[in-house]
Formats: C-alpha cells, structure tokens, sequence
C-alpha cells in the first residue's frame, strides 16, 4: 500500500497483568519477552511503531522504540488506543495487545489495507467472536473511544462493538491466543514450539 496511506503501529503495553502477577510486557516466553513477539511482527510491516504504557508501566529494553505515555487514569485499554490516535496526528493507527504472541505479519497487513468503508475501524474477529485490542482505529474513532473509557467499568468488547466497527474474519486458530495468565504461558511455549517445528521440517 502507498506509504501515505499506512498507518502508524501501536503495541499496547498499559496493562496492570494482576493474572500473570506483573507487567505482560516483561514476562518471558521462550526467552523473549512477551511484548518482542507481536513487535516483531509490527515492525516486520509497518515503518513507524510505537509502544504506548502507562507512566508506571515496567517495559523490557527496546532499542529504538518510541515509547507514548498515556494518562495514568482511567485504566481502560481504549484510554490507549484513544491516546494513540492523538499521537498519530490525523492518521490511522493498527493496535495490537502486547499479550498476543502469534499475530502474524500477514494478519497485520490485511488488518492495515482492509477497507473500512464508513466504520470507524476494521478489528480482528475469529468466528464471530472480536478481537477488540487488535485492528485498524480510525481518526474518526479517538472521540468515541474516549467516552467509552470514561465508564472504566464497561467491558472492552463492549465498548468496541457499541462503535461499529468492521469485522475481519481471521483464519488462522492460534492468532487471536493471548497470555492472560501463568498457565497460558506455558500453552503458549507449547505452540510456540509446535509451530516452530512445522517450520523445520
């Protein structure tokens, strides 16, 4: 797709990880940290990527990463993506959880040159089921991401759905798989080494 016309790359790393007992972020999956895998990824397909955290958020080391600080309250993961679109500036912004180790860059870039007609983003879903905190935000979107953070309370999907977005179908069964907890960490490892081993044979 046309430089102009691409949109900035946004890992969002704002969350407290009660579950997995700290920072996702900084948590190790097969030697990496669990933010270096869907990074990777972004930056494999985009030319600018930023993570944006939270001012107490603990990150690895990321060289050469531009870093956006997002207001310490509400904490909301719409706060991030609102925050984002205001960093971008007038363009279009595809998010990603930090906490999803198996996006791939193909995903990523039918995420980003996906039409999204008169919706204000195009956001992964996989049978039926959105993957709010992964996919394409319009500008158009910052204003109405920002009133639903404002009730902290309400649940991500939710919010996200109650804008209209676009659907876009996803085909493959372990993109969509995040780390919330100890145990899905070592599901994770354990994919991670299926896959890698396809990859060799």
């Amino acid at each position: 797709m046309p430089r102009q016309s691409m949109p900035i790359g946004v890992i969002l790393a704002g969350g407290v990880g009660r579950r997995i007992g700290g920072s996702k972020a900084t948590v190790r999956l097969c030697g990496k940290p669990l933010i270096a895998y869907p990074l990777e990824a972004m930056t494999l397909v985009l030319s600018e990527v930023a993570v944006i955290a939270k001012p107490d958020s603990e990150l690895p080391s990321l060289p050469g990463v531009t870093v956006w600080i997002e207001p310490a309250t509400p904490r909301h993961p719409l706060v991030g993506i609102a925050h984002a679109l205001a960093f971008a500036h007038g363009r279009s912004v595809l998010v990603c959880a930090g906490d999803l180790p198996f996006v791939t860059p193909e995903l990523l870039v039918a995420l980003a040159t996906a039409d999204p007609g008169d919706a204000p983003a195009v956001v992964a879903s996989k049978d039926g089921e959105m993957q709010p905190l992964l996919g394409c935000y319009e500008p158009v979107a910052a204003d109405l991401l920002r009133a639903a953070a404002v009730a902290a309370d309400r649940p991500v999907r939710e919010a996200v759905a109650a804008i209209g977005p676009r659907l876009l179908e996803v085909e493959d069964p372990d993109a969509l798989f995040n780390v919330n907890a100890p145990d899905d960490l070592l599901i994770a490892a354990t994919m991670l080494d299926r896959r890698r081993g396809v990859r060799t044979r």
